[in-house]
């Protein structure tokens, strides 16, 4: 293939847009804040499991000191209505002893009930707090979420602007160069990443090999318009006069 020495160069020119295309596109996938999105939704769900661990502990708690209340009120009420039986004092005396004795172990149950119930309420406002401290670790990291997911949305959009304008400079020179030459650079570009560069003091700029005697002795009997390429990485080599040749 043969192309003007002033068009081969310009190659160059067109594989400094690509590259910078491809940085982009690296820096894009590799932008520092998906990785630590990824990690904020494993924090998240943790927490989030951490949350329901800790709602059901209080919602626990809530059932067995709703039934403790509502055993000390059944006790309360067998003991009041004891109490007034006995204050009437009627009936035979074996009764009214009887009555002094249930009154008495009413009063016990209803010590230890209220006891259980007053240790399951401090339980309880142990458990509420940890279920606050959760929710609030919970509220902290969805708000430190929104904020990357901004910083991320703010890097792609200055990326999408980047990459706009590259394209659109890459566009007009693409098209002002010969097409056959172009589909041999894109080939090479997708294959390598890079399609040309440039022979320097007879080192390839693709490969950074430095190129053998017999290469260098064939591309000094190449024609200048000769469309040059690397022996072992088989990019074009744009020859200037720092070439080496």
């Amino acid at each position: 293939m043969k192309a003007d020495p002033q068009v081969q160069r310009r190659l160059l020119d067109l594989q400094a847009i690509d590259t910078n295309l491809a940085q982009l596109a690296h820096r894009r996938r590799s932008l520092p804040e998906r990785a630590e999105l990824e990690a904020l939704a494993r924090e998240l769900s943790s927490l989030e499991d951490e949350r329901v661990r800790a709602q059901v502990a209080v919602d626990d708690l809530d059932r067995d000191i709703a039934r403790l209340e509502k055993d000390v009120e059944q006790v309360r009420a067998r003991k009041e209505k004891d109490e007034n039986r006995l204050a009437a004092g009627t009936g035979p005396a074996r009764e009214l002893e009887a009555l002094q004795h249930e009154l008495v172990s009413l009063k016990r149950r209803q010590g230890d009930l209220e006891d259980a119930e007053l240790e399951l309420m401090e339980q309880r406002e142990t458990a509420e707090s940890v279920l606050d401290g959760v929710e609030q670790r919970l509220a902290d990291t969805r708000e430190k979420r929104a904020a990357t997911e901004q910083r991320r949305d703010e890097a792609l959009a200055e990326i999408a602007k980047e990459e706009e304008f590259k394209r659109g400079a890459r566009q007009p020179l693409a098209a002002d160069l010969p097409s056959e030459l172009v589909t041999l650079y894109d080939k090479i570009r997708q294959d390598t990443g890079l399609g040309a560069a440039l022979l320097t003091a007879g080192r390839c700029g693709g490969c950074r090999l430095e190129l053998s005697g017999a290469d260098l002795a064939r591309i000094r009997k190449a024609a200048p318009d000769d469309v040059v390429r690397c022996e072992d990485c088989r990019r074009i080599m744009v020859r200037t006069n720092e070439s080496g040749l």
